[in-house]
């Protein structure tokens, strides 16, 4: 038998630790790979659950579902409460204090932290938000301020409605959900047009002024949160309504005829001044030549609900009582 020197065992015995550490190698740098990848997805997970929302004082990056949110004015905490949210604060309503009545059930014990337009600071910091829902209209000179204490999304025109669900609903991560609420509210409106068509044939559609009386003067609204819904719902404005202007105020009686249109909705403070001017304004002879007035179409309608709420909740109300007045099947 073939005799095996000490030099092939040592040759054998250096080729098989060789191999061995070859092998280890490769099973060290598949594992490496799969730790590397399993970060990588975690890393591609994290950004894609964070997202760079578009408002009216620039771009703000939100990192996954906000849960601790605070509303800096009406419209804002209406469209909340309609995505199922409850704020960890929110601003006190104008009037109905210290929240409107229709959304008191959903927002029982929720803090106050200041008024719209003066918020508490202070108040907004100690609850730690992950967001705050701010207007541009209200908010834009304590922006920063605001932005220091959480990331601030600023709505450009408080009247919006349809734009604030987009904006929040992008925000709070809920956009399923805003677009079913703008879908929901598309279906109703045209429900309402095609409804209204039918019953009033060629008096549809009518044209409408949105109208308030002050202690010493009267407005005229063109535009606002009454002007989109009725927009919606299909109603026109007279020629002389439709400057790109929020309206006009009318101090003099004599601007009565200004008012004119087929049908008024008319809104107001409960004040004895207010109720004094409305007596005067309409007791006056110009008053009783108006179309509204002798087709016997002027209706006194819940300020809350038309101009003061304005949110997607609200905006609904508004077109229930719009179904009631013209007399409508839901």
């Amino acid at each position: 038998m073939r005799n095996i020197t000490p030099k092939w065992w040592t040759i054998a015995l250096i080729l098989g630790i060789s191999m061995l550490l070859a092998a280890c190698g490769s099973s060290e740098s598949e594992e490496t790979e799969a730790s590397n990848g399993s970060s990588d997805d975690a890393e591609t997970e994290e950004t894609s659950d964070t997202r760079e929302v578009e408002h009216s004082m620039g771009t703000t990056e939100i990192e996954g579902t906000p849960e601790k949110v605070v509303t800096l004015f009406q419209g804002a905490t209406d469209v909340a409460t309609a995505m199922d949210v409850e704020p960890a604060g929110i601003v006190e309503s104008w009037v109905e204090k210290p929240i409107y009545e229709y959304l008191r059930d959903d927002l029982e014990g929720t803090p106050i932290v200041g008024e719209e337009t003066q918020p508490n600071l202070e108040e907004i910091a100690e609850l730690e938000p992950d967001v705050i829902i701010a207007s541009k209209t209200r908010h834009e000179d304590i922006y920063e301020k605001l932005n220091q204490i959480a990331p601030t999304i600023a709505i450009e025109k408080l009247f919006e409605y349809k734009n604030t669900v987009e904006v929040m609903g992008e925000t709070l991560g809920k956009q399923e959900e805003a677009d079913q609420i703008l879908s929901d509210w598309n279906e109703r409106t045209e429900d309402f047009k095609q409804k209204a068509a039918e019953k009033m044939g060629e008096e549809w559609p009518m044209n409408v002024a949105v109208l308030n009386f002050r202690s010493d003067h009267a407005r005229i609204y063109f535009q606002g949160f009454a002007g989109q819904v009725l927009n919606d719902a299909g109603f026109t404005r007279p020629e002389s309504h439709q400057e790109d202007v929020w309206g006009i105020k009318l101090s003099d009686k004599e601007s009565i005829t200004e008012m004119n249109a087929d049908v008024f909705y008319v809104f107001m403070d409960e004040d004895e001044a207010v109720q004094e001017t409305y007596n005067e304004w309409t007791n006056h002879p110009l008053w009783q030549e108006l179309d509204a007035v002798k087709n016997d179409q002027v209706h006194e309608v819940d300020q809350v609900t038309w101009n003061m709420a304005g949110g997607i909740r609200s905006a609904n109300l508004m077109l229930d009582d719009l179904y009631d007045r013209l007399g409508l099947e839901q």
